[in-house]
Formats: C-alpha cells, structure tokens, sequence
C-alpha cells in the first residue's frame, strides 16, 4: 500500500495554507511544513516559546543555538520576525489571533476530539504543554499523523482512549492515506493520497467516513 512521507504530507498542508496567514506550527512533524511554504506567499509562522515570523530549517553549518523553535530546533528567522515573552505568546494563542496551527496527534475521535499529549506510557511527557491551548485558541485546528499505528489499528476511532487534549477541536486530518475534514455530518474524506479506495480507507479506519471525493474533483 502506497503511503505519503512524512515531508509529502507536510508539503500537502503547506499547500493549503492562505496568503497573510498567521500560523503555528506544533513540536515534530509539523514543523516540517515550514520548509514547504511557497516562497511567494507572505505567511507568518508563530512558536510557543516567543517567536513570530519563523523560516524554514536552517542550512547546515549556519544554525543559530540562540535561535530555535519550541521543539528546540534551530531555525530561521525572517526580515521582519519578533521575539518576545512566553507569555505574551501564550496571550496570542488563547486570545484567538492564530488562524492555524498544525498538531501532531495519537488519535482523533469521529467528532474531532484531540489526543496528543499522552499514551500512558513511563517515559511520556508529564505535562500536556502549550497543545491545549493551541487546540482551543486557533481558529483552525490540522492535524498531521500516520493513519494507522505500528500495530495496524486506526488512530482515527470512535472516541479517544488517550487522554483529551481538546474536546471536538479538530478541523481537518492529514495523514499519509487521506486528507479528511471533521463536520457536523461526520468525517468526509476530501482526497485520497494512496492507491486503495474509499472502501478499503474506510475499512482501515474503522469508523463512519462520507466520502466526498468526487464533490473536491469536481470543484
């Protein structure tokens, strides 16, 4: 079964972010959206820890230790870019004035409920961090994940058994077979990015999904 990358799915949600969008950018895989960013559109790239206006990844050699992003990676810092307080970020993120951010998730429930935080296990993290947040706060919540686990199950179920880290935020799921958007009817696959069908997508996910590929092909 064909499957997108990781750097493939970042570059699909890098497509479908708008011109003057400010946007963040959660710790992992979704940072790698940043380097999938046409260069002609004027986009604004905020992190948690008191940066707006972030580019891609540095160059290899010219990394900046002074200058890294809530994953505490090295990146890039555009003419016009701001630093300033952790908390005058986090007033930004609660207060409503992200248009977008992009999470990395362990599941996502069929009403958009969003576990990214934790999964029980002794090394987890202890605290769920800036995500909650920037789940509730963002106008628009994407996700970024593999559709399946290392075990073959589905990390889009019924409801989360993982803690919640916001309750029906999500918007709209990418992961390396589909891209989905969360509605008030239910979860509708938008594209398909593998070789199997709507039928086998939606047995491998294992919950409803309205398939409303032909209504994007069409527009």
């Amino acid at each position: 079964m064909k499957k997108l990358t990781r750097d493939e799915m970042a570059k699909r949600v890098a497509q479908d972010i708008p011109e003057g969008a400010y946007v963040n950018l959660g710790i992992g895989v979704p940072t790698l959206v940043a380097n999938h960013l046409a260069a002609d559109k004027e986009i604004f790239l905020h992190s948690e820890n008191g940066l707006l206006g972030m580019g891609p990844a540095p160059a290899k050699g010219e990394e900046d230790d002074e200058l890294i992003n809530a994953g505490k990676q090295h990146v890039t810092l555009l003419t016009g870019g701001a630093y300033f307080h952790h908390a005058d970020s986090f007033a930004m993120m609660r207060g409503g004035h992200l248009d977008f951010c992009v999470l990395g998730a362990f599941q996502v429930s069929a009403k958009g409920d969003l576990a990214n935080w934790h999964t029980g296990a002794p090394d987890a993290i202890p605290a769920v961090g800036g995500a909650m947040d920037l789940a509730i706060g963002a106008k628009q919540v994407y996700v970024m994940m593999e559709h399946l686990t290392k075990q073959g199950e589905s990390k889009i179920a019924a409801q989360c058994s993982y803690p919640v880290t916001g309750v029906a935020c999500v918007d709209r799921i990418y992961t390396d077979l589909a891209m989905i958007d969360v509605t008030a009817d239910g979860l509708v696959v938008r594209e398909i990015f593998s070789d199997i069908d709507f039928a086998e997508l939606h047995k491998l996910t294992g919950v409803p999904l309205i398939d409303g590929t032909q209504a994007a092909r069409a527009a």
